[in-house]
């Protein structure tokens, strides 16, 4: 008897390597039919924002391509999953429909209830983990609990075994007899129809041949400076792996794995402390959806459920709001941060802690304004590390940063970026300003501002909260909200959030 086609359905996992639902629907024999469901309704109050939508146009073409290339093709639709899983079981005579599992609350009870239908009609259905290195219902401390602590929860992780890499060497996938009908990617109406996207084609190459190349380039060269050179937002220090991992066209299995590869030529696994750091980060990334799993509530409501008393500033018109969004605020290191975000759809790791305390510390504006901002500004955006990182920042979460330690961002700029070339190349109207006065316009004489054409209020605004008055605004309320002393003090939490 014929093996009945299967439907292989793509969610955050658009490659063909390390992708252990198609591996499985090969094994299974007969035909599969790959497909992508554009199910907005689904993702409850996260619905994808533009900037992600963008990368998932070019994701969605290559994997087609890439189908394409082994006699296959992507089957694309837009609408319920459950009714359209339903016509392509009956259009195709599927017999079995496979999937990689996500972790966000909506979509784990959208597929909750598409298995049991899909079972409950006689068709074959399984999941997998294509993911994440450790799924979060297979982690808990040794009370029989989810970890709220990155360090220990990392320390336990690093004693499990990480999986291998799956991988695909087939040169074709079987094709069904007919091909279902597909829309083109065009018509799911991913682009922005306002061009504010052009930055995103110079800086990016969505698709899993993009990914691979820049996985290779890092571990070849960046990884072992990483430790160091991750801080420092004026060069190329980062993995800038964060887009393709969150879309799938990469996998953390094979991030581990060329990690590992790279340490067999020194004998030791991390090979360096820069690697140990950069591995770190993807576990930092594993504990964001270990605690999105664990705790649905926090994309809308802070764990720690003290902070729903916050003392939050009022914001009259969102005037300060849109300052902070259009890189506005008069402080060079907050702004630059904000227009990178804004041109290249991805902003450093060390720029976004510090615009995250800016506008939760010094704008005192609630951690969900620039949580649904990042939502639909980044590339990379995703619900669960864009969670914990803004908890994190605000002090309302698993892990996160005392709420009275605020960066200030002006030794920030003079710690990170000295020679103010990061300020230069995303604030082009201080580009003239010398370094020693780069990171703070409204203290150089003069003189200096004049020759570098520079007006303050006028082609550059001054600063539009002043640092130290704000800070004392920001202890005073946790003050308020702890009903009691609060400690004053400085300095900063060196984990950064994502990788």
């Amino acid at each position: 008897m014929a093996v009945t086609p299967t439907l292989l359905w793509f969610r955050q996992d658009l490659r063909l390597q390390d992708n252990p639902a198609l591996f499985a629907a090969v094994v299974r024999g007969g035909a599969v039919v790959p497909m992508y469901i554009l199910d907005d309704a689904a993702e409850g109050n996260w619905p994808m924002g533009g900037a992600s939508r963008w990368w998932l146009h070019q994701a969605l073409a290559s994997l087609d391509a890439s189908l394409r290339e082994r006699g296959s093709r992507l089957v694309i639709a837009r609408g319920d999953s459950a009714e359209v899983l339903r016509k392509l079981v009956k259009a195709t005579g599927a017999g079995a429909v496979f999937w990689n599992r996500r972790y966000e609350p909506a979509v784990i009870a959208r597929d909750a209830a598409v298995k049991a239908e899909l079972l409950a009609g006689g068709v074959e259905t399984k999941s997998f983990n294509g993911a994440l290195l450790f799924e979060p219902h297979t982690i808990q401390n040794k009370q029989g609990k989810p970890f709220q602590v990155f360090t220990p929860y990392w320390k336990h992780c690093l004693t499990l075994p990480v999986a291998p890499v799956v991988k695909f060497g087939a040169t074709s996938i079987a094709a069904p007899a007919a091909w279902p009908r597909s829309l083109e990617v065009m018509e799911l109406g991913l682009l922005p129809k306002t061009k504010w996207d052009a930055g995103f084609y110079e800086a990016w190459q969505p698709g899993e041949a993009g990914a691979a190349a820049r996985l290779k380039k890092f571990t070849g060269r960046a990884m072992d400076a990483y430790a160091d050179a991750r801080n420092l937002p004026d060069r190329d220090g980062t993995s800038l792996l964060s887009p393709w991992l969150h879309f799938g066209e990469l996998s953390p299995r094979q991030v581990w794995a060329a990690v590992e590869a790279r340490s067999k030529e020194s004998g030791v696994f991390p090979s360096s402390n820069g690697a140990r750091v950069f591995l770190s980060e993807i576990g930092w990334r594993e504990f964001a959806h270990h605690l999105l799993f664990h705790f649905p509530h926090t994309p809308e409501k802070p764990l720690r459920a003290e902070f729903e008393k916050f003392p939050w500033a009022e914001d009259t018109g969102g005037k300060k709001l849109r300052a902070w969004q259009r890189g506005l605020t008069g402080y060079p290191i907050v702004d630059a941060g904000m227009r990178q975000l804004w041109h290249t759809g991805w902003m450093h790791n060390r720029v976004r802690m510090v615009v995250a305390s800016f506008l939760v510390k010094h704008l005192r504006l609630n951690w969900t304004h620039g949580a649904a901002w990042f939502w639909h500004t980044l590339v990379d955006a995703d619900l669960a590390s864009n969670t914990l990182g803004w908890q994190w920042s605000a002090g309302c979460g698993a892990d996160a940063a005392p709420y009275f330690r605020v960066f200030a961002p002006v030794l920030q700029g003079v710690k990170f970026d000295s020679d103010g070339d990061y300020v230069r190349r995303w604030v082009p109207e201080l580009a003239k300003l010398p370094a020693e006065h780069i990171h703070a316009p409204w203290e150089a004489p003069a003189a200096v501002l004049a020759r570098a054409g520079v007006e303050l209020g006028k082609n550059y605004p001054g600063p539009i909260v002043n640092h130290a008055t704000a800070r004392n605004a920001a202890l005073k309320a946790f003050k308020e909200l702890r009903g009691g002393a609060v400690k004053s003090e400085t300095g900063e939490l060196e984990l950064e959030a994502g990788t």
